[in-house]
């Protein structure tokens, strides 16, 4: 068992790590594609959670490879720990959404400059939503009964991009700048 309770980065290679021995490089990268667009992890993180659950026996370094990288394979130790976690309630989640605070302190920037913002962060939210749309109409018609936990994880970033482009369309005039009240949800302006 950990001297110290998994936090949720830990715990998240340990998960990726049931799919067979990664190495820190391989992590970060595995990583961003399943999680990237609602966890982050850095590559710093991911190696000192690495040395840190090594020492406690969650897994086992193996010999260095090309480039001079090591992977890493969970021990039994490992599963037990990531197990534990998992059967807990997750942590209350707390929302860090930087645009969020930028907007609150809006008054103290030139007014073009957080439209500008806002028009920026509002294309990066339709430009993801596209992306998940084009995975979601990928799916095999049997992915929901094949993977319901990833196509759960799915749904919920479409719909979270949804409501995030609601919002969006739905900002005083004076955030949207000469923009009209609601160019379409779900659509990059143009």
């Amino acid at each position: 068992m950990p001297e110290r309770p998994l936090n949720a980065t830990a715990a998240s290679l340990l998960g990726f790590l049931h799919d067979g021995p990664m190495t820190g490089w391989d992590l970060v990268e595995y990583a961003q594609q399943r999680i990237g667009a609602f966890w982050s992890l850095t590559q710093s993180q991911v190696y000192r959670e690495l040395t840190a659950m090594a020492a406690a026996g969650l897994v086992r370094a193996g010999e260095r490879g090309r480039r001079d990288r090591k992977p890493y394979e969970i021990t039994d130790a490992g599963r037990a720990a990531f197990a534990d976690w998992a059967a807990k309630p997750p942590a209350e989640e707390s929302i860090r959404f930087p645009l969020l605070l930028t907007v609150l302190f809006g008054r103290h920037l030139p007014a073009d400059r957080l439209v500008a913002f806002l028009a920026e962060q509002r294309a990066a939210h339709a430009a993801r939503l596209v992306e998940y749309e084009q995975v979601d109409a990928a799916l095999p018609d049997d992915a929901e009964a094949v993977d319901p936990y990833s196509v759960a994880t799915l749904r919920f970033g479409l719909a979270y991009e949804r409501a995030v482009l609601d919002w969006f369309a739905d900002l005083p005039p004076a955030l949207r700048g000469n923009a009209g009240p609601a160019d379409e949800p779900g659509r990059p302006p143009e």
